[in-house]
């Protein structure tokens, strides 16, 4: 099956954006020789971000305990002492906070490394760079991780630097199969699956535009239906129209529908021609922008693929909009990719 075809470093770059993570990745430095595959990759990023944070110190926060105790610790368990031993033994249940390493976001990333050394296909250097620091998080509980954990995790200002981390692991918990016959364990291609590069490439690009440049607001936004129910027809059976990346001035709107497909065109009895659902969607999205009141009149589109196999680069005029069909190579030079984006919208 063919891919688009993305270099492990501009992966990296795209994580980066898409997580809004650009200073977390320029203190992780990963060099694209460090990585060949992107297994590789995400075993680097938790080596050389766990490095940084030891170097500072691990966080460490309060766990709660409950015990027996022959003095008075925290507040009494008074239910668990009258039942089970105040009467026989004149000792306390108690329960206390205590400051301690061993806290869900340093149990995530030491489970994650645990489970990624179990992985045969990783670089040996990489490799023993996780080993030692495994060893080093000794004191930290591996724990029988589930998705919901993620969510658990609750940082603050002085230790958010994890959150970077975190989104590594999760996205490493999603993408790691473990044998339930032998216990083997191996990477997905998580490149093929194009639902969720086509939401990692939706938020790559909407993020790009904020950060790099100043001319436009850039977000996604709701666009209202130019329409009105016929009798006891209820309004709210109409899908929502929400855009992947609205940039607007006050001289201009752009609208850009990113798709991530292994094949921007589509192929009908040996023509090829644009996705005409794309299409459909785009022109609606314009039409509709451009009936609401106090909304400029002749916003433009842009469908933005990622390319495979040629780009493209095509521009009509539809009822009044400009519309593109736009590709961007990412098997590419970072700062190829960065210029090509900035001209799209120039």
């Amino acid at each position: 099956m063919s891919r688009v075809n993305i270099p492990i470093q501009n992966i990296y770059y795209l994580l980066s954006y898409a997580w809004n993570k650009l200073e977390e990745r320029d203190v992780v430095s990963v060099k694209p020789l460090d990585c060949r595959s992107a297994v590789d990759l995400f075993a680097k990023v938790l080596s050389n971000g766990m490095s940084y944070i030891m170097r500072r110190g691990l966080d460490r926060g309060y766990v709660p305990h409950h015990e027996r105790t022959s003095r008075l610790r925290g507040r009494i368990d008074f239910g668990t002492t009258l039942r089970t031993t105040y009467c026989r033994h004149p000792s306390l249940f108690c329960e206390y906070d205590e400051l301690s390493y061993d806290v869900l976001h340093n149990q995530i990333v030491r489970t994650t490394i645990a489970r990624l050394l179990l992985v045969p296909d990783m670089d040996d250097a990489i490799r023993e760079e996780l080993r030692l620091i495994d060893q080093r998080l000794g004191h930290i509980s591996r724990i029988p991780l589930a998705k919901k954990h993620f969510s658990l995790v609750q940082l603050h200002s002085n230790n958010y630097f994890y959150d970077f981390l975190l989104k590594v692991c999760e996205l490493i918990y999603d993408n790691l199969m473990v044998s339930d016959e032998d216990g083997s364990t191996k990477f997905m291609d998580f490149l093929r699956e194009e639902d969720a590069m086509g939401r990692l490439f939706e938020e790559f690009v909407r993020n790009f535009f904020k950060r790099e440049q100043s001319r436009f607001q850039v977000g996604c936004e709701i666009i209202n239906w130019q329409a009105k129910p016929l009798g006891d027809t209820p309004m709210d059976m109409l899908p929502t129209m929400r855009t992947d990346v609205s940039l607007t001035s006050p001289q201009r709107k752009i609208i850009i529908d990113t798709k991530y497909y292994v094949h921007a065109l589509q192929v009908h009895y040996a023509k090829e021609s644009i996705h005409s659902a794309n299409l459909y969607q785009l022109h609606a999205y314009l039409t509709n922008t451009d009936a609401e009141e106090g909304v400029q009149s002749g916003c433009e589109g842009i469908l933005l693929y990622p390319t495979v196999e040629r780009e493209l680069d095509l521009q009509y005029e539809i009822k009044g909009h400009k519309i593109s069909i736009r590709t961007i190579n990412l098997n590419q030079e970072w700062q190829d990719i960065h210029r090509s984006l900035l001209r799209m919208v120039a």
